[in-house]
């Protein structure tokens, strides 16, 4: 099986190594993801401008593009025959509403788009703490391999947000959950005529039961995401 993945984070992104190292365990991944960070892109693509294709080592490429343009042009040019499509490990959650201008999850949608199945990782992180990538990894072997086994339902993709333990803690378990609804918080900070957005994403609305209050509660927040 060959797998390709990209994220938003950025090449150098370690929650991309840890994603190549769980994605090793099921067949043959093909990394094409963003010179540079582009966290909150959403679906943007690039179509008046060229892309530059820039081979790291064999199998690991990295473009002068968004999270979608990787995945756009890896299907079309470094693996056209990828039977699924993995964005992540995000540094970060993406649950509820991030959904839609998140560069992981664009990047999976753009893969479903073009009859891939396709699933977005994140790692939601608790400020002042360090993520266990190899623990992350650990978490999700045993998820993706029951995930990939399942049949896919076209316009469909899913979306894993795991959560940010102490070192330590039991395992956490594995919840399928719907969105949060609520959007995030709106708070801005004035200075003379600029804004600057102070929203505390860790105080945002959850409700029982919804992929925030399961993944801030410390479990493994799975969602199947309906595109059409």
């Amino acid at each position: 099986m060959k797998l390709l993945l990209t994220n938003d984070d950025g090449i150098e992104a370690p929650g991309l190594q840890a994603l190549a190292d769980l994605a090793g365990r099921f067949g043959r991944p093909v990394t094409v993801a963003p010179c540079l960070a582009h966290s909150g892109c959403s679906h943007r693509v690039t179509t008046d401008r060229p892309l530059r294709l820039i081979a790291h080592r064999p199998d690991w490429y990295a473009i002068e593009g968004t999270p979608a343009d990787c995945v756009r042009v890896g299907l079309h040019t470094v693996a056209p025959d990828a039977d699924w499509v993995l964005a992540g490990i995000n540094e970060g959650g993406n649950l509820g509403v991030d959904v839609h201008h998140s560069g992981t999850v664009a990047a999976v949608r753009e893969a479903v788009l073009h009859g891939r199945p396709a699933i977005a990782l994140s790692h939601y992180h608790k400020r002042g703490w360090d993520i266990d990538w190899r623990r992350a990894v650990r978490w999700l072997t045993p998820l993706l391999s029951d995930l990939m086994a399942r049949s896919w339902a076209p316009g469909t993709l899913w979306n894993i947000n795991l959560p940010h333990l102490a070192a330590g803690a039991p395992d956490p378990r594995v919840v399928f959950c719907p969105l949060e609804a609520a959007p995030l918080p709106l708070d801005y900070r004035r200075e003379h005529d600029l804004l600057h957005y102070c929203g505390d994403y860790h105080e945002r609305p959850r409700a029982p039961g919804s992929d925030v209050a399961v993944c801030f509660g410390g479990d493994i927040a799975v969602t199947r995401v309906h595109l059409f």
